[in-house]
């Protein structure tokens, strides 16, 4: 079974059985002091398989299935087998860490959801392909275009420190994508600047 597909599982279980019991919830979701003064380190993933509503984990699984199908033959091309799940938990794991180390001694803050990994997949897809026609609230616009704005928006509402959505993981969960996916195959650089200048909307 494709590891995408296992990762959309195991997420939308989890956060099924997460919906309807709070500890597991509270053992699972990013809670700074569990990690910085029990080392319960595992938060640190696992906070993306639980999400806070229907549709935030939707949205999150709707987006992983199209692009980390692409994303998943790419890296298991380069990486074997076990390349994609490499790729999306190191994206659980960077997206947060900022985020983590700004709060980790307030008892206050929780956070939870796969958007940054799920940035990352979207971001590195973008780099293959970005002229693709990706669909945005029913609004179609090519991948690069909606990567703009959307690094725009989040850079805007991270700022602004306003809301309950973790806007920072968006950030760093899309930087890595684009590192990490320079860094297994450098000629994909090349080939992004190339098709930067030949847009072809489809």
């Amino acid at each position: 079974m494709p590891i995408t597909l296992v990762i959309i599982a195991i997420t939308c279980i989890v956060s099924f059985m997460a919906f309807k019991n709070s500890r597991l919830m509270n053992d699972l979701i990013l809670w700074p002091p569990a990690i910085a003064r029990q080392r319960e380190y595992h938060r640190l993933v696992t906070y993306g398989v639980v999400h806070a509503d229907f549709g935030h984990l939707l949205f999150n699984m709707i987006t992983l299935y199209f692009f980390g199908r692409v994303m998943e033959g790419f890296f298991t091309s380069r990486m074997g087998p076990f390349g994609f799940a490499l790729f999306y938990i190191g994206g659980l794991v960077i997206s947060i860490l900022p985020t983590y180390l700004k709060n980790r001694n307030n008892p206050d803050y929780r956070s939870l959801g796969a958007s940054g990994a799920v940035s990352a997949v979207l971001f590195a897809f973008i780099l293959l392909a970005p002229w693709s026609r990706i669909i945005v609230l029913v609004i179609p616009m090519p991948a690069i275009v909606y990567a703009v704005l959307y690094t725009g928006y989040s850079i805007y509402m991270d700022r602004r420190g306003q809301g309950n959505v973790n806007h920072s993981a968006h950030l760093w969960g899309a930087a890595y994508g684009v590192v990490f996916t320079l860094l297994a195959e450098p000629r994909v650089l090349p080939h992004f600047l190339n098709a930067l200048m030949q847009p072809s909307f489809r």
